[in-house]
């Protein structure tokens, strides 16, 4: 894509997913784990929506190439991560970026994760069924 081309950086995480995000000057490829976004996230429009809210809300949609590399977690925390990375890079690209993106959500990192199961019950928190006698 770009040999010594310089680029912005932002790291995005959500659930158990880390993805690595670099913003090249372009024409609005998407590009994940090699693949484009379309064909990475299959079928579900909605990740593709997902990933492009930050630029969407820039208007920096056809600005900017983007190569993404995500592990980790399933299909909707790489999304998710994707994203965050994506707001992360375009504030170090225009820091005029940031008061939108930060009004959006889009830089606050979602810290929900899975809650540990406990001894003694089913899941996190559902208990076996209650029997009197």
């Amino acid at each position: 894509m770009a040999g010594g081309a310089t680029y912005y950086y932002g790291t995005g995480r959500r659930k158990s997913a880390v993805a690595r995000v670099r913003l090249y000057p372009g024409t609005g490829e998407i590009s994940v784990n090699g693949k484009s976004a379309a064909e990475y996230f299959g079928g579900r429009g909605v990740y593709q929506q997902v990933i492009r809210q930050p630029l969407i809300l820039t208007n920096s949609l056809d600005r900017f190439n983007v190569l993404i590399r995500v592990a980790g977690g399933g299909v909707s925390g790489q999304a998710g991560a994707v994203r965050h990375g994506i707001a992360r890079a375009l504030t170090k690209a225009d820091s005029e970026n940031r008061p939108a993106l930060k009004r959006a959500g889009f830089l606050t990192r979602d810290a929900r994760e899975k809650e540990r199961k406990k001894v003694g019950l089913k899941r996190a928190r559902k208990a076996p069924q209650y029997t009197k006698r």
